[in-house]
């Protein structure tokens, strides 16, 4: 079955910079985009559009805080493929932002916790004013409560925001959630496209994306080889292939795994590990998992477990 109404986004560039600091050359950031582009993928989030005047200290490559006239050198030909940055709230310069009409970007999506929502509805609102496709990406749906969620509907609906976004930021979901959300979504934000961001704790990723698209969501993030912070996110290979959509091509996207992604899986982490799953079973943040990653107790399995799961280890909701 073709189905045509989907956009892949691949967020490689952005998520899969929290993996290294987004220290990845110009060469791949090309290849990546006229890859993408080869195989049909319709929109690339070349990375955040945060200012590093607001995260002071940050240490990190070009693709954490994006310049416009860097950007033109990278991409110096665009094709059909969109080029998309997300932002955090209070983390970007609004005088950073050019009207689209002057910048290489055509989507700006902005992350938001639920408390944040109105914050982030200004700044999509800045965005559309601009001329850009926007989104809004709720993080942490898995600890938010029914009653915040119904209320913050309410702004997002009057919102000019294109797509609302699920978003599963602990890796804890299963393809029960994907369908009570989206349906929950599509009830009480009618006028809005969809979106999906999962996360591969436990390995659903590409189900729980496949079980949105089947549901009519129209956004699907996907990241090359599944590249993307701690477990990494839904693979573009997998989804370009599902969908049997003449208009996708698996084998640029091949290409760009061969070339450059088997050594980077041998320099930077990322993808189905134990500590990971058990972040994702527990619906609990990935940090601690990261940090146990990167420490001497790495393959420390049942250590981490209990130490996770002890009373005095659970965490506070955020």
């Amino acid at each position: 079955m073709v189905r045509e109404n989907h956009n892949i986004l691949d967020c490689t560039i952005r998520d899969g910079g929290l993996v290294n600091n987004w220290d990845f050359s110009v060469e791949f950031v090309k290849d990546m985009y006229y890859g993408l582009s080869e195989a049909g993928v319709e929109y690339m989030e070349i990375g955040y559009k945060n200012s590093a005047k607001l995260l002071k200290g940050a240490e990190a490559g070009p693709w954490r805080f994006l310049n416009e006239d860097f950007l033109k050198e990278v991409i110096p030909q665009k094709t059909d493929t969109k080029l998309s940055a997300l932002v955090d709230i209070g983390r970007v310069d609004e005088k950073d932002i050019l009207p689209r009409e002057n910048s290489l970007l055509d989507l700006i999506r902005v992350a938001t916790y639920i408390k944040d929502v109105d914050k982030a509805l200004d700044l999509v609102q800045k965005f559309h004013d601009y001329g850009y496709e926007t989104t809004i990406n709720i993080m942490a749906l898995s600890h938010v409560m029914e009653n915040d969620l119904n209320e913050a509907f309410e702004e997002i609906a009057k919102s000019p925001v294109d797509v609302v976004y699920i978003v599963d930021s602990y890796g804890s979901m299963d393809y029960r959630d994907v369908e009570y959300l989206v349906s929950k979504f599509q009830r009480l934000l009618p006028n809005k496209k969809l979106g999906l961001h999962m996360h591969n704790n436990m390995q659903l990723a590409f189900s729980n994306t496949i079980m949105g698209a089947t549901k009519g969501v129209e956004f699907l993030d996907t990241s090359v080889y599944g590249m993307g912070r701690a477990a990494g996110n839904c693979p573009t290979e997998l989804i370009v292939s599902h969908l049997k959509n003449p208009k996708y091509d698996v084998r640029p996207i091949l290409g760009i795994i061969e070339k450059h992604m088997i050594t980077m899986r041998e320099k930077w982490e990322w993808g189905y590990i134990i500590p990971y799953m058990i972040a994702g079973v527990l619906n609990d943040h990935p940090r601690s998992a990261m940090a146990v990653r990167a420490s001497d107790k790495k393959d420390n399995f049942v250590e981490f477990y209990d130490k996770m799961t002890s009373p005095e280890a659970m965490p506070a909701g955020e």
